[in-house]
């Protein structure tokens, strides 16, 4: 049947079949020309319950929901202690997405978030049934990703080393191995293959009633048939908003806390108290196939390369995957309830070839069923997790990207801890609402464009320097144009472009073009995309071409000079009575310094984890600053983490009622970084300021005029060298900038991106926020506790934490390793110290002064005692990369100036 459908669909015109858009209740089918739309296995529908006439007055939290992620939710809330939990489901349990879903689990991901995310939901499928006596379907039958290319068996070679940091057993197989395991399979085209044995399946019935049962015997209630009308919310006497109560027709239940984890249906939920909710949904199928002989008991398989899974069900397979084309669905039925839509064909095939090829008795299998159902897609493909930064004690749980099942008990204990704790355990942010920033989370152009390019690159493969193509261009400085005249390649960040690398001026320019959704939809492919090709380049795990501009920039920087902007870093003040006060709480450094001191500090939660590292500047009220009073600060930080670093600055001014004011300058401002043995000669020629040591020593700030323009200096150095940072207005960036490299042509100056950035601060030792200093890390761990004002008496948040963990010893510590063998590290790989594994690397790159890989990590004892000099001193170390083991070199102190004699200036 499939080989015949698509010979049909081959010879059908290319313009898409207008299918008729019908719903299908579960089991039923209207056509039947059409194979029967249905889920292979049980639902838990019932037509016979009747609608609540009451509920509970108050609740410690309510869950709005009630499929997997709203299931698993209250299961951790009422583990971990809270018993008045009410979950609200509009229809039964499962109804919207979860009871349609293909159920697959698999561990192994790019990040080491994702793989205990997903170990954790497994591990509860396997044990859940055990504790509550419900069977909840899981199956082990194991995991199969083919590779059909070099680069990506490249990929599965470095989940492999990953997994192993995570106890998730894999093997990479060759195509005879795989034949042997998965005798059906075609393996004449493969590369090979990585086996997962530990994967596996779950009944999405069975898993959310095993979930609910045992958070109703821990106090918990489900109630169903119930839809939300409204959410309360009140505003206290400090004007923040906050959650107060949830609206049914069966009454107003009181809750400081509400939990939306209702999927497609999440902006609906957030409209009813202005919160914004960036998702969408989609049409997502897969069909399942008429009995195969010989099936039963094979792993799942993932054909990444084919966009393509192959999922056993009974004798049976599921055959879904992601297409270039989904299909939007734009109006929303918020009555829409264990339905499905008809299966666009049209749309579907581009899947059939891919699977009769791989497992080519489909070609002879009939079609028994077709599953064409709602999920929703994010921008980036992570679900939205945590608090909203609009309104206080409203919680998103939701937009989790077809991985609700696989992401469900891992990423609802994190959420019920974010609840409970106010932080999860894990580094979240990749999930938090707020990596977002207010201005991209209600701009629909984006949520789409981005969203439809995340759900057709989902099976891509994932490489370090990937960039998206959609909706680009969207916050540019006013210095854009002249870097992409100088041949710079963009990177976007938050809807930020910041320079990546430099092409040349002899290179065509790499425009950005607007989106054309890959063809699709009756869009014409951008050809040529000057962009998109230069981006190709950096489709490899080995050096790519442009190894050596980035070389030169970096090297530019350490012998002579180079000017890197900056601009989309965020840039705001914090004023008012109480900024003293303030600061000195949510900053561990030291901040009662004088005005023209710039401190770099971290801000850590009650843990004592990091949530930022950045910069603060005392100011002057009457130089370069908004107008106040008293005390001010200038904070600066990367503006990848903007939105998080105001949203939890703002929410700790909230909790504590500080009398301050928070202004953000970041849309007004711009940033140019100067940096390298002449910069200090190269800015007083056009400054006509003193910069020597005694005038403008480190880590000060102080206004200076470089063209008619004031602007604010800071003598800091993220790369390591005599440096200084220029903040200005925006209309100050282009003759600032013009007069920079003008002067600095005498010492053949370069405009260097942030990939030279980043290889110049690995190489240095210098922390990169949520890549190896993260909010489950401590500054003892890090190596940052110069930067917790522990010799003081000032309290600041997390402090009790931290002497805790002062006084008791760490247990893990960052460490510095380089290798000799002209390879890139690139992050995750494993350290392996006396043949035992120790941790992976968080961060890596290429150190080209030292012309070595650099790579720092948190090495661990596996005997569990506390971490100790000795410990790491002792060992014969070694990196793991892609399953190949390299020596490697431990070092307690960075290996590129370890006296930090550059930033003073003493070359």
């Amino acid at each position: 049947m499939w080989r015949q459908l698509s010979r049909q669909l081959n010879r059908a015109s290319k313009s898409r079949c207008a299918f008729p858009v019908r719903l299908y209740s579960s089991g039923s089918s209207s056509d039947p020309d059409q194979p029967e739309a249905g889920v292979p296995y049980q639902t838990l529908q019932n037509a016979s319950r009747e609608k609540p006439t009451s509920v509970p007055t108050t609740a410690d939290a309510v869950i709005i929901g009630g499929g997997v992620v709203g299931c698993a939710t209250m299961y951790w809330l009422t583990k971990l202690g809270l018993k008045n939990v009410v979950l609200l489901e509009r229809d039964d349990l499962t109804s919207g997405t979860t009871w349609h879903t293909a159920g697959l689990i698999w561990r192994l991901r790019p990040n080491d978030t994702d793989i205990q995310i997903q170990n954790a939901s497994r591990d509860l499928m396997k044990s859940l049934e055990e504790e509550t006596g419900v069977n909840t379907g899981w199956i082990e039958n194991g995991g199969l990703f083919i590779s059909s290319t070099k680069e990506r068996l490249d990929e599965y070679k470095r989940l492999m080393v990953l997994g192993k940091a995570f106890g998730v057993e894999s093997h990479v197989l060759g195509p005879e191995e795989t034949k042997k395991l998965y005798p059906l399979m075609n393996v004449d085209d493969i590369y090979g293959t990585l086996y997962s044995p530990g994967d596996g399946t779950i009944d999405p019935a069975g898993y959310c009633t095993a979930l609910t049962r045992a958070a109703t015997k821990a106090g918990g209630q489900v109630i169903t048939k119930c839809p939300v009308k409204g959410v309360e919310t009140r505003t206290d006497d400090f004007g923040t908003r906050r959650v107060s109560g949830v609206e049914t027709d069966a009454g107003l239940i009181k809750t400081d806390a509400i939990l939306n984890c209702t999927g497609v249906w999440a902006p609906y939920i957030g409209q009813m108290c202005n919160v914004k909710t960036p998702l969408i949904a989609m049409r997502h199928a897969y069909v399942v196939t008429e009995r195969i002989e010989g099936i039963q008991n094979m792993p799942n398989v993932r054909d990444h390369d084919a966009s393509l899974y192959l999922k056993l069900q009974g004798d049976a397979l599921q055959v879904g995957g992601y297409e270039p084309d989904p299909i939007f669905w734009e109006d929303v039925k918020h009555d829409f309830a264990f339905s499905l839509f008809d299966l666009d064909w049209d749309v579907f095939s581009v899947h059939i070839d891919g699977a009769v090829n791989r497992c080519p008795v489909i070609g002879d299998t009939g079609v028994k069923s077709t599953v064409c159902g709602p999920e929703s897609f994010t921008p980036d493909h992570k679900p939205l997790m945590g608090e909203a930064p609009e309104l206080r004690g409203f919680y998103h749980g939701c937009g989790f990207n077809s991985m609700g099942m696989n992401a469900s008990s891992g990423a609802a204990r994190e959420l019920a801890r974010w609840v409970i704790d106010g932080r999860p355990t894990l580094d979240m942010y990749n999930y938090d609402i707020r990596r977002f920033t207010e201005t991209l989370t209600n701009n629909a152009q984006w949520i789409k464009e981005r969203s439809h390019e995340a759900y057709a690159k989902n099976y891509s493969i994932v490489y370090p320097y990937d960039e998206p193509l959609a909706y680009r261009d969207a916050r540019t400085d006013e210095l854009h144009e002249e870097l992409l005249q100088a041949g710079c390649v963009y990177q976007e960040r938050q809807g930020w472009e910041r320079p990546g690398w430099f092409s040349g001026q002899q290179q065509q320019p790499a425009r950005i073009p607007p989106y054309d959704y890959y063809g699709s939809y009756g869009n014409t492919a951008n050809d040529p995309n000057v962009y998109n090709e230069r981006l190709k380049l950096d489709y490899t795990f080995d050096f790519p071409p442009h190894h050596e501009n980035i070389g030169q920039e970096a090297l530019a920087c350490r012998n002579s000079v180079a000017v890197f902007n900056m601009s989309y870093f965020t840039q705001f003040y914090l004023t008012g009575r109480d900024a003293q006060t303030a600061a000195d709480w949510i900053f561990s450094n030291n901040m009662d310094q004088d005005i023209g001191s710039t401190i770099y500090t971290c801000m850590l939660n009650k843990k004592g984890g990091v949530e930022s590292d950045l910069t603060v500047s005392v100011v002057n009220p009457h130089q370069g600053a908004p107008p106040f009073e008293g005390r001010g600060f200038y904070v600066t930080v990367g503006g990848a983490a903007g939105q998080h670093n105001l949203s939890w600055i703002q929410n700790i001014i909230q909790d504590k009622k500080f009398d301050v004011q928070l202004t953000d300058r970041s849309e007004e401002m711009g940033l140019l970084s100067v940096q390298g043995p002449n910069s200090r000669k190269l800015l007083e020629e056009i400054s006509g300021a003193d910069l020597s040591n005694e005038k403008f020593p480190f880590s000060t700030n102080q206004m200076i005029n470089i063209e008619g323009h004031d602007l604010r200096a800071l003598r800091l150095s993220f790369v390591g060298e005599l440096g200084w940072e220029l903040h200005a207005d925006s209309a100050a960036l282009v003759p600032v900038y013009k007069a920079i490299v003008k002067a600095g042509e005498k010492f053949a100056i370069k405009n260097a991106g942030y990939r030279a950035m980043d290889s110049l601060s690995t190489e240095k030792g210098y922390h990169h926020w949520h890549a190896d200093i993260r909010s489950d890390d401590t500054p003892l761990e890090g190596g940052l506790g110069f930067t917790c004002k522990l010799k003081q008496a000032t309290p600041f948040m997390g402090r009790e934490a931290i002497e805790k963990q002062k006084k008791e010893g760490i247990y893990r510590r960052r460490t510095c390793f380089t290798i000799d063998e002209k390879i890139p590290l690139l992050g995750y790989e494993a350290i392996w110290r006396n043949n035992e594994l120790v941790g992976f690397l968080k961060s890596a790159d290429y150190g080209f002064h030292i012309d070595k890989g650099v790579g720092y990590g948190y090495v661990k004892d596996p005997s569990g005692k506390k971490m100790s000099t000795d410990f790491l001193k002792s060992g014969t170390y070694e990196l793991e990369r892609m399953g190949v083991r390299y020596p490697a070199q431990m070092h307690l102190k960075s290996p590129f100036d370890p006296q930090h004699k550059r930033i003073q200036g003493q070359y």
